[in-house]
């Protein structure tokens, strides 16, 4: 697009009524922004792409794309235990379409308002319809949350319910049948994922390790497992499923949904037995408990599902997403 329509888009959409901070110096209207990082704390910086057809496709509200964006990134804070501080935006799009570019930055506004971040700069071009934010916060020096501090013991929970997302993907594509109230619950969390991002600081000092679940549980807990060189036990009984996913799907392709499908953005992470009655007492205080749902063991990267105390007798059709998964 010419420069006039760049700076235009940009004015139009992503300059008034945006949220600011006294820690943005300069912010968007320069050649770049300056900043003034807080005293005695490291930086995080998480960045993440999504493409037109990849990611989302025509059915998917330009506000939900504008919200989910931010949310993938800000999910990637939560698992460092960071506080989101900033956001830049590189925007990618065919054409300028008003009614699009309405619901996009209204969406990506809402949820920067919500968690007191500020767009502070970026880029726009013309070209086939692409996303990409990165994502700034804070987290006290020395204090981050990583995948590489589990041990063998530690305990493995994880946030909200796993699966709902998946399970509204399958009934877009035809898949399975669900009612029509389960598929509008499911739908929100495929289109407004809510990042852990309250809970990610909690767990500062308390968890010896932590990821977010974005490619599928089994996958991204095997980050983790490589990281530290552990192994796990989980208890596919004990996995937090929503009555959404219970009653559209049979038990054991609720547990497949819910180890294998992404999108769900809930943190998984680990919790020593020495911090266990911390972290109890600290989660009583949150309105969604995390669910414990395993063990790690001393057998580097090998994952045991159980149900009941016996090894799992059901198949496991994919293990996560891979962007560059062949045939």
């Amino acid at each position: 697009m010419s420069d006039s329509g760049e700076f235009d888009l940009i004015a139009n959409y992503f300059t008034h009524r945006w949220p600011s901070r006294d820690d943005v110096v300069l912010g968007i209207g320069d050649d770049a922004a300056i900043l003034t990082p807080a005293e005695n704390s490291q930086l995080v910086i998480a960045t993440d792409t999504m493409v037109a057809g990849v990611h989302f496709d025509q059915q998917t509200p330009a506000r939900a794309i504008g919200h989910k964006i931010a949310a993938v990134n800000l999910s990637d804070l939560a698992a460092m235990g960071a506080e989101p501080a900033w956001l830049s935006l590189a925007l990618t799009v065919p054409t300028v379409d008003e009614e699009w570019l309405n619901g996009f930055s209204h969406g990506l506004r809402e949820i920067c308002e919500y968690y007191d971040c500020q767009l502070i700069g970026g880029d726009t071009t013309k070209g086939p319809l692409s996303v990409t934010v990165t994502a700034h916060g804070f987290v006290p020096a020395d204090h981050a949350l990583r995948r590489d501090q589990a041990k063998p013991g530690d305990w493995i929970y994880v946030t909200g319910t796993l699966g709902d997302a998946g399970l509204a993907l399958a009934a877009q594509q035809q898949r399975v049948q669900i009612s029509d109230a389960h598929y509008r619950r499911v739908l929100e969390r495929l289109y407004f994922p809510t990042p852990r991002v309250a809970i990610g600081q909690s767990l500062r000092d308390i968890a010896s390790s932590a990821i977010d679940v974005s490619d599928g549980l089994l996958a991204d807990l095997r980050h983790i497992l490589k990281a530290s060189n552990v192994g796990a036990r989980l208890a596919v009984d004990e996995l937090p499923l929503s009555m959404a996913l219970t009653e559209s799907v049979n038990e054991d392709q609720a547990i497949q949904f819910a180890l294998t499908s992404g999108d769900d953005y809930e943190l998984c992470f680990t919790v020593p037995e020495s911090k266990r009655g911390v972290f109890d007492t600290l989660m009583s205080r949150h309105p969604a408990k995390p669910t414990c749902i395993g063990r790690l063991t001393n057998e580097p990267h090998k994952i045991r599902l159980e149900h009941d105390g016996e090894q799992w007798q059901g198949q496991l059709e994919q293990h996560g997403y891979e962007h560059f998964r062949t045939a």
